[in-house]
């Protein structure tokens, strides 16, 4: 027999011990005491964020499931306003894309207080007992993917290698620790600075780069939207030798690892993270036989398997 989405609630907090811009939307004909309502809490403002909003929002109108949203603007105060709101909504689970990993303990905490699962995307918690469940791209390991291509394409030559950041903190520190920890030793990091996920900032950082180090042979960027900067910043400055490897695979980073501006994104569909997301989150609450950690597909792109890529964004 399945139980009313309250009483799922209550089971949870037994077992388990922006200025706010907030939107609802959804299909007004789920309403009901036993209808599900999911609070969806994104991180930031870039492409990815973007795409996950879509996918999340078209998944859950697939499923029936009432949504509210919520950005938190890569802010980890406005995240936690942006919880205790959704809380005071009474939703029937949290969908969040993290700010920053260190913050979501305070998160959580309020979540569980409130008997209100969490459901993570891109990343998880060290204790799963936690949360109700997570759509977890391994971070670490798409930065050892493009480290991988570095290392293959460098062969035994020593090499200089940059690194535009992220945001510090989540994504970031987890992307650049799995693409330094990859590197051969012959492939030296002469520059790490963070990018915010701001292409404008991101091109500053280029441009400082390639003049102290005018030698550099690679670059990672922590994401595609950065990466097209930081390509326009080392191509004027001559620079349009420097090789970039970066990540989403989105069209747009498709197309330039076909023109090679370039060299490999690493795919990690944010249709595939928000799809999944509200998919098992739902089944979960419903108790049906569901991964509670869910392990999105990464795959290195190159010009060799464009073909392969999956879709990225929602149409």
């Amino acid at each position: 027999m399945r139980l009313p989405v309250r009483s799922r609630r209550a089971l949870y907090a037994t077992v388990t011990g922006c200025a706010l811009v907030l939107t609802g939307c959804g299909n007004d004909d789920a309403g009901g005491s036993d209808s599900v309502s999911l609070g969806f809490v994104n991180g930031g403002d870039t492409n990815f964020h973007s795409c996950l909003l879509k996918a999340v929002e078209g998944r859950a109108k697939t499923e029936g499931a009432k949504l509210y949203t919520a950005n938190s603007h890569q802010n980890a105060g406005t995240e936690l306003s942006n919880i205790e709101d959704m809380i005071s909504r009474d939703v029937s689970a949290l969908i969040v894309q993290t700010v920053n990993v260190d913050s979501l303990k305070g998160d959580i905490a309020k979540a569980k207080a409130a008997g209100i699962p969490i459901y993570l995307t891109s990343v998880s918690t060290s204790d799963v007992d936690d949360i109700l469940g997570a759509a977890v791209v391994d971070l670490k390991k798409v930065g050892s993917l493009d480290a991988g291509w570095v290392a293959k394409d460098a062969g035994t030559k020593k090499v200089q290698v940059g690194i535009v950041a992220g945001a510090p903190g989540a994504a970031s520190d987890l992307l650049v620790g799995g693409f330094q920890d990859a590197l051969p030793a012959t492939a030296e990091v002469v520059a790490d600075q963070p990018g915010m996920f701001n292409p404008a900032k991101a091109q500053d950082v280029a441009e400082n780069m390639i003049q102290a180090h005018p030698d550099l042979d690679y670059a990672f960027v922590a994401n595609e939207e950065m990466a097209f900067a930081v390509r326009k910043a080392f191509d004027a400055a001559g620079a349009d030798d420097v090789k970039i490897v970066t990540a989403n695979g989105t069209d747009e980073g498709l197309a330039a690892v076909k023109s090679g501006a370039f060299s490999a994104t690493v795919a990690n569909s944010a249709k595939t993270i928000g799809e999944t997301a509200v998919q098992n989150a739902v089944g979960l609450l419903d108790e049906k036989k569901v991964d509670k950690i869910a392990n999105i597909p990464l795959l290195l792109v190159t010009e060799d398997n464009l073909s392969e890529a999956p879709q990225y964004c929602p149409k």
